[in-house]
């Protein structure tokens, strides 16, 4: 397949034909309403979660609210040995193989239910050898580690995803979340220590979890569905395995800047750098929910045609572009104001920050986007290639400019690292150079893409 022999057709804006278009395609109309689902939600969280993220940000101060964000990003580092890399690869099989469902999840579940007892052991300690003098880091760390042992759970969740029906998986999670939202409120009020907040977190975890299962258990096939076997596993697992190593990189290249931060400068370092970074990430679901509803389109159009599979891929990448520009250009010119505005003076630091690492943004769009070529393919050891890259570019960086720069140092890091992951990698290599090709025509300022997305 050339890249020239992609075709785009024109469009016509007129919303009568839009409209029309749309009621001859069922299937697209029930991607869109699962992508509004999975955006409502995370607007949901943008808007309350930031609100009070902001009001505990405050009522902590930088040090505390620095050494909860550290915490968090410990822990996140050992998410991907609980889930092992299996999301994508469920949806996948269950796209493709639907007879085989119950066997998929329930082995999956089980994978991922060790998978959370080995991360949780490594947690406590990664966290006793990283910091062996601090009780206090170290409790923390013990409290927000044990929600991996709920990561098993998430089986339900890729169930709903593969159906198109993340409406449900929604309706659970923000039960869970405007629960606690409450909660955290209320210790607001109540002058509540810190610990707390981590008790707090963990809750959230729990509930969400148990409010999954509920959801699979009345709207989906049930637990009666699921079974277990051996050789499912292994098979599950050879499929995965570069995924759990590729997560494990992302996961390195997206926190290793507050968790090297947190060693080489201090907690509150990290403070005024996370609230900057939430700012900037909280963005980072629009590509993710676009992504999780159109996986099986893709799916569906490489079973079609080469072209259709193309041209979709290529509409996609324009449409990420698009969208990160949109949102990195006024956060440029707006940090300043926006971070004294929500956080106060204590955080004025993390204006600049955040006009840096917004930037991040259009290569995470990119990079999400480009993510599901691999599974498609089942070049998942390419995928591997690519994290280990942008980690080992995002470590080196932060060790070179930390020192120097400071909290500055951490974003130019994760911007340039984010940028060899998801668009200098596919050049480097023969197979992904076509999608720098398609990548480049994305970030083609003279084409209007973001037309095309939704055409075929």
């Amino acid at each position: 397949m050339r890249l020239k022999d992609i075709r785009f057709a024109p469009v016509n804006f007129h919303p009568a034909s839009i409209w029309r278009s749309l009621q001859q395609r069922p299937a697209l109309i029930k991607i869109l309403s699962n992508i509004g689902w999975l955006t409502a939600d995370k607007l949901l969280r943008m808007g309350m979660g930031l609100l009070v993220g902001v009001w505990v940000a405050r009522y902590l101060g930088p040090e505390q609210f620095g050494l909860i964000n550290y915490a968090s990003a410990f822990v996140s580092l050992f998410a991907v040995v609980a889930t092992l890399g299996l999301n994508s690869i469920v949806v996948r099989d269950l796209v493709t193989a639907p007879d085989h469902a119950g066997l998929t999840l329930g082995t999956a579940a089980m994978l991922q239910l060790l998978g959370g007892l080995l991360a949780f052991a490594l947690v406590l300690v990664s966290i006793w050898l990283a910091r062996p003098d601090d009780g206090t880091t170290q409790g923390i760390v013990a409290i927000l580690g044990s929600s991996l042992l709920f990561k098993a759970t998430e089986t339900a969740s890729y169930w709903f995803e593969a159906q198109v029906q993340s409406k449900y998986v929604v309706w659970a999670n923000n039960a869970a979340f405007l629960t606690f939202i409450a909660v955290k409120i209320i210790l607001i009020l109540a002058n509540a220590p810190l610990i707390t907040f981590v008790w707090a977190m963990l809750g959230e975890t729990a509930l969400a979890a148990l409010a999954v299962v509920a959801m699979f258990m009345s709207r989906g096939p049930g637990l009666t569905l699921l079974s277990v076997q051996s050789a499912r596993a292994r098979t599950l697992l050879r499929d995965s395995w570069p995924l759990i190593l590729s997560g494990l990189a992302i996961a390195f290249y997206m926190k290793i800047d507050q968790i090297m931060l947190g060693q080489m400068l201090g907690d509150e370092a990290v403070g005024i750098y996370s609230a900057a970074v939430r700012i900037s990430e909280v963005w980072y679901f629009i590509p993710m929910s676009i992504v999780a509803s159109l996986f099986p389109a893709i799916i569906d159009a490489k079973t079609i045609s080469e072209s259709l599979y193309y041209q979709r891929f290529q509409r996609l990448y324009d449409l990420m572009v698009w969208l990160s520009l949109a949102i990195a250009l006024p956060m440029t010119f707006l940090s300043n104001s926006l971070i004294t505005f929500l956080y106060g003076t204590a955080y004025a630091e993390a204006g600049l920050v955040l006009a840096i690492h917004i930037w991040a943004s259009v290569f995470v769009f990119l990079g999400v986007a480009s993510s599901q070529w691999f599974i498609v393919e089942n070049r998942q050891i390419l995928s591997l290639q690519r994290t280990a890259l942008g980690a080992f570019v995002n470590v080196g960086l932060n060790l070179i400019l930390i020192p120097g720069l400071g909290i500055l140092g951490a974003a130019m890091a994760t911007v340039v690292a984010q940028s060899a992951a998801a668009i200098f990698f596919d050049l480097l290599n023969r197979e992904t150079r076509p999608i720098f090709a398609m990548k480049m025509r994305a970030l083609n300022p003279l084409r209007l893409g973001i037309a095309n997305v939704f055409h075929s």
